[in-house]
C-alpha cells in the first residue's frame, strides 16, 4: 500500500481512537462530495493531498506527505455552534501538533497549516461550516 495512504488511514485511527470537544468519526476518501442535507451531522473526511522529497544522501530521501483533514457540518450560523467548530478544528490541530501516530511512528507531523480557518463561501452560500487543515508528515527511506 502506498505510504501516503498508510499515513492518512493512521491519521483516521488516531482521530477515531482521541476524545474532542464533540464526538467524531473520521474517514479516508478519494473525492469527499456529500449531499447538503446529509451535513446535519458532522463529517471528518481525510484525503491524501501531495508528497515531495528531497535527497539526503545517496542512499535516502527525506518524503513529505500533505494530509488534508476536513471538517464540515451545517450550521445553524449561531455564534456559539461556529465558536464550537472552531473549537474543534483548533483541538484536532493540537493533537496532531503533540502526539505521534501511534499505528505509523515513522512519520512525524511537522506542520500544520488552517488558512483560510473557514470557507466564508460555504457559510454564505450553503449555510454549512467547512474548515479543512493540511498536515505535513516528514519521514526519511
Amino acid at each position: 500500500m502506498a505510504t501516503i495512504i498508510q499515513i492518512a488511514d493512521a491519521v483516521v485511527a488516531q482521530l477515531n481512537a482521541a476524545t474532542f470537544s464533540q464526538p467524531l468519526t473520521a474517514a479516508r476518501l478519494y473525492a469527499p462530495s456529500f449531499e447538503l442535507p446529509d451535513m446535519e451531522t458532522l463529517h471528518v473526511t481525510v484525503v491524501p493531498r501531495g508528497i515531495a522529497s528531497t535527497s539526503l544522501d545517496r542512499k535516502r530521501d527525506s518524503f513529505s506527505f500533505d494530509i488534508d483533514l476536513a471538517v464540515q457540518k451545517k450550521t445553524d450560523m449561531a455564534q456559539a455552534s461556529l465558536d464550537a467548530l472552531m473549537t474543534l478544528v483548533e483541538e484536532i490541530a493540537d493533537h496532531f501538533r503533540a502526539e505521534p501516530l501511534s499505528s505509523f511512528p515513522g512519520a512525524r507531523c511537522v506542520d500544520v497549516k488552517n488558512a483560510p480557518v473557514y470557507s466564508q463561501e460555504h457559510l454564505d452560500e450553503l449555510r454549512q461550516f467547512t474548515s479543512v487543515l493540511t498536515l505535513t508528515f516528514r519521514m526519511a527511506r
